[in-house]
């Protein structure tokens, strides 16, 4: 797949969130490599840079051939402290540049929302990153950004499942030519008992399998996290069969716009 500016990215990828340094980090890593994983997602958040920078290190990860992304915190926005926080970001992933960087969640605040985006815009033209964006962003968020940027975001990292699935904001990306990457792709897990294992049985694939290929049929890049080495294989092997158009579209159906953390709408820090 291809970014607004011209640069390849993976059509699937590994959430780091939560996994731990030294050898649950590290066994992640190297199994996800093995079975084909080429961009790992992570964010200052997380407090997890470092051991994914230590795991791919370990692994022997060529750098040149994986897509890294990491987020700017909350508490680090603003212009200047979005720049610190990217060298430090940078040190603990033991890297010079990022594939990407984007903003975690917009806030309430427009002028903490420009200046923080100023500083990616920077970071961008300095090669500290090759490409900017931004999580969590709603239409109304996007519009601002768009009407008050130099450089338009390249991704938006949403909530994307059966369960929250949202046409509008979807098509305004597809139409500004935002990446869409779907976080909590796999429902948490909670697959329910109808809809989506029937359709696991009609393709003879996993709940998991049917939910990631749903996402990349529609030309979003799902990160679901894993770290059996069993599920990282059968995550990433969903390049062998496509859905009907209708069963997308009966995925598509069960919106319900139920999401697992913040509505962006209203969530400030």
């Amino acid at each position: 797949m291809e970014l607004s500016n011209s640069i390849q990215i993976p059509q699937i990828g590994l959430g780091v969130y939560k996994m731990e340094a030294g050898d649950e980090m590290n066994n992640a890593i190297g199994a996800s490599w093995d079975a084909g994983y080429r961009l790992f997602d992570t964010a200052q958040m997380y407090r997890n840079e470092a051991a994914l920078g230590d795991a791919l290190k370990f692994n022997q990860i060529p750098r040149d051939e994986i897509f890294l992304i990491s987020k700017v915190d909350n508490s680090n926005q603003w212009y200047q402290p979005t720049l610190d926080s990217l060298q430090e970001s940078l040190k603990k992933l033991q890297t010079s540049y990022l594939d990407s960087f984007l903003i975690h969640w917009p806030g309430q605040n427009k002028e903490r929302m420009l200046s923080t985006w100023q500083a990616m815009e920077h970071a961008l033209e300095q090669g500290l990153v090759r490409s900017i964006g931004i999580c969590n962003f709603e239409v109304s968020q996007l519009e601002f950004l768009l009407d008050h940027c130099k450089i338009a975001p390249m991704i938006n990292q949403i909530e994307h499942n059966p369960l929250m699935h949202d046409e509008a904001l979807l098509s305004f990306c597809n139409k500004h030519s935002i990446q869409v990457i779907a976080w909590a792709p796999l429902l948490r897990g909670n697959f329910g008992t109808d809809t989506i294992p029937k359709l696991a049985e009609k393709y003879g694939k996993t709940e998991a399998q049917i939910l990631l290929r749903w996402n990349i049929q529609q030309g979003i890049i799902p990160i679901p996290k894993s770290k059996n080495p069993g599920r990282l294989a059968q995550n990433i092997d969903v390049f062998d069969f496509l859905l009907e158009p209708a069963d997308i579209e009966l995925l598509n159906s069960m919106n319900e716009n139920r999401r697992t953390s913040h509505d962006p709408l209203t969530f400030d820090f």
